[in-house]
């Protein structure tokens, strides 16, 4: 499978939107706090099209990601593949690239995911490690180290 890779734009707004909410739905509904308006509203006051870097197969955008630079780490502030795209090594192949981007600067990566969302089993599997708990979310970190995580 070949993936490429671009910067989004603003006309890609509703697309992210659409993935976004797809890929957040089931983990929502499960702890009741599905809202697909308040999902649009809350992704669309954040959008930073430079910021975000669509995921494209066959030219058709499956997927986005925001990774931040901060000053001690890297945050992965959003990270969805389209549901129907799912189980098929994107995102593995993904997130691979991402920890090895902040790998190369000796920075590790930090994330947030919701405690009811399945994504938590994934990012365990690619080595993040479970720093704390709020509320409604898991917070992760995956070291800088060059060790093999096994998950």
């Amino acid at each position: 499978m070949t993936l490429s890779f671009k910067t989004a734009v603003l006309t890609d707004l509703e697309k992210l939107i659409s993935i976004r909410i797809a890929a957040m739905k089931e983990s929502l509904e499960n702890v009741g706090r599905f809202d697909p308006i308040r999902a649009r509203e809350r992704f669309t006051k954040k959008f930073i099209p430079e910021q975000t870097t669509l995921v494209l197969k066959d030219a058709e955008v499956i997927g986005f990601y925001v990774l931040l630079a901060k000053d001690d780490h890297y945050w992965l502030d959003h990270f969805y593949i389209n549901p129907a795209i799912q189980n098929n090594g994107v995102g593995s192949a993904i997130i691979e690239q991402i920890i090895d981007r902040a790998s190369e600067q000796k920075l590790p990566v930090k994330l947030c995911a919701l405690k009811e969302s399945r994504a938590n089993n994934f990012y365990k599997k690619h080595g993040f490690k479970l720093t704390h708990s709020e509320e409604w979310d898991n917070y992760y970190t995956h070291p800088h180290l060059t060790e093999n995580f096994s998950g």
